[in-house]
């Protein structure tokens, strides 16, 4: 009986965790965009150090898996700029798998017209591989606001998770919320709180049990004008969510402008 509900626990969260970003892309985002004539590229490196164990309806856990994922983010305007991801996995085996790509293009509101919160929106659209999630095509609306007061920063991003293709495209728009809080400790260094959620259809969220929620204690670290590093350690606080995530972000800007 005990390793029964073991494993009824187990693949409780694996069903739900079919339905989350599956631990690609860890980020909350700010408002501002990549500037004209730059380009940014990112890696993502996010390392699931407990999470689901049994492959379900084909698709492969997510314990000791290593996701990396080379974000490539272009500025064509001081309102406009797209995005482009690579999705790879690194199984327990060694073994390395691609799993899929996204674009994203994002509209922001110019500095200019000195709005008292910083306002953008991604809309996020791709592809990923039946055995990482059974829904292959998927399309996130993310709008962005965001407020710096003094040496503390706020960001709330109240995404929707839409299905195209898969089994979860009759749930409708998902709301999956992500915010962040960081205070500048020195010139460099801000020491925060990040939150990522996916709570259910706008119609009826899940059960709080189904629901996954996602607290990350994060550090943003200074090394330059063009750089940008994140670091933080994921807590999972329900039964459907990965119990300890470690996840690492890296960025470098290069300026295409010809002087």
């Amino acid at each position: 009986m005990r390793h029964f509900l073991t494993i009824t626990l187990w693949l409780g969260c694996a069903v739900a965790g079919l339905r989350a970003q599956g631990n690609y892309e860890v980020q909350v985002y700010g408002s501002d965009l990549v500037a004209p004539g730059v380009t940014m590229f990112e890696l993502h490196s996010n390392f699931t150090a407990m999470g689901s164990k049994f492959v379900m309806d084909g698709v492969l856990p997510t314990n000791h898996a290593e996701h990396e994922t080379v974000e490539i983010t272009h500025g064509f305007d001081d309102w406009f700029e797209c995005g482009f991801y690579i999705f790879s996995t690194i199984q327990p085996d060694g073994s390395w798998i691609y799993v899929g790509s996204h674009i994203r293009p994002r509209f922001a509101v110019p500095e200019k017209y000195h709005l008292p919160v910083g306002v953008s929106i991604s809309n996020e659209i791709g592809w990923q591989r039946p055995d990482i999630s059974q829904d292959t095509w998927t399309w996130e609306i993310r709008p962005i606001v965001d407020k710096k007061i003094e040496k503390w920063y706020l960001a709330f991003n109240p995404a929707l998770d839409l299905t195209i293709h898969g089994p979860d495209k009759s749930q409708g728009l998902i709301f999956s919320p992500n915010f962040k809080f960081s205070y500048d400790v020195t010139k460099r260094i801000a020491a925060g709180v990040e939150y990522y959620g996916s709570l259910g259809p706008v119609t009826g969220f899940y059960a709080v049990r189904d629901q996954e929620q996602d607290i990350v204690p994060a550090l943003d670290i200074d090394f330059g004008r063009n750089w940008e590093f994140n670091f933080g350690v994921g807590i999972g606080v329900t039964q459907a969510t990965d119990h300890l995530l470690i996840k690492a972000i890296l960025g470098y800007r290069f300026n295409n402008k010809r002087s």
